[in-house]
């Protein structure tokens, strides 16, 4: 009865340690997105600094597509519900769910990652690039950092794909889901702001 007592105790013990690490892994990653909320902070007082700063170039009124740029955020903003989706199917403990949906967001992030590609190589054909002017470079920069940051996203689901595939469901890969999640919903929250900052504002 000891014996089996304390291996009770043991594996009491290792399960609440499991749990405090991802714990602290969580919190640990909501500082990290505290931080790189200062950076976009930055960027935004940037670019509202030199919004005006055309240098006789474009205006965002001459160069901003709102039904281009619409489409491109709902691919983000989906993106998001198919993640969420896959939470839910975490918490239940349906890997093959979880793949699933974790492939659709990935297609939609990278459909949203070509589309800002795409955008930026037509204003650089046109003449427009960074260097045009102090608009045009606050714009590619702030726009840009946010593109690289869900390219890291996608890249980050591509490795998670593979250790749900080698690991499964585990006391590793869950809290990095969770992290995963916080960033990528992060993402949207931070497009939703340029959105409507920078394109919807500037198109007015």
């Amino acid at each position: 009865m000891t014996t089996r007592t304390m291996s009770n105790d043991q594996a009491s013990a290792e399960a609440h340690e499991h749990h405090d690490a991802g714990g602290t892994k969580v919190f640990g990653f909501w500082v990290y997105l505290m931080s790189d909320l200062v950076i976009f902070g930055s960027l935004f007082a940037t670019y509202a600094v030199l919004l005006r700063g055309t240098a006789g170039g474009p205006t965002p009124q001459e160069i901003f597509s709102l039904p281009f740029i619409l489409v491109e955020t709902f691919l983000l903003l989906f993106s998001s519900f198919t993640y969420g989706i896959a939470v839910l199917a975490m918490n239940e403990d349906k890997l093959r769910q979880v793949k699933l949906w974790l492939g659709i967001t990935f297609l939609l992030g990278a459909a949203f990652v070509g589309m800002e590609v795409y955008e930026f190589q037509h204003l650089i054909h046109e003449g427009y690039g960074p260097d045009r002017s102090a608009f045009l470079s606050a714009f590619f920069t702030l726009v840009g950092t946010h593109g690289l940051h869900v390219t890291f996203g996608l890249i980050w689901i591509l490795v998670m794909l593979a250790q749900l595939s080698t690991k499964g469901l585990n006391d590793m890969t869950r809290p990095r889901i969770m992290c995963l999640s916080l960033f990528w919903h992060f993402l949207d929250i931070v497009w939703i702001c340029v959105f409507s900052f920078v394109y919807l504002m500037g198109a007015l």
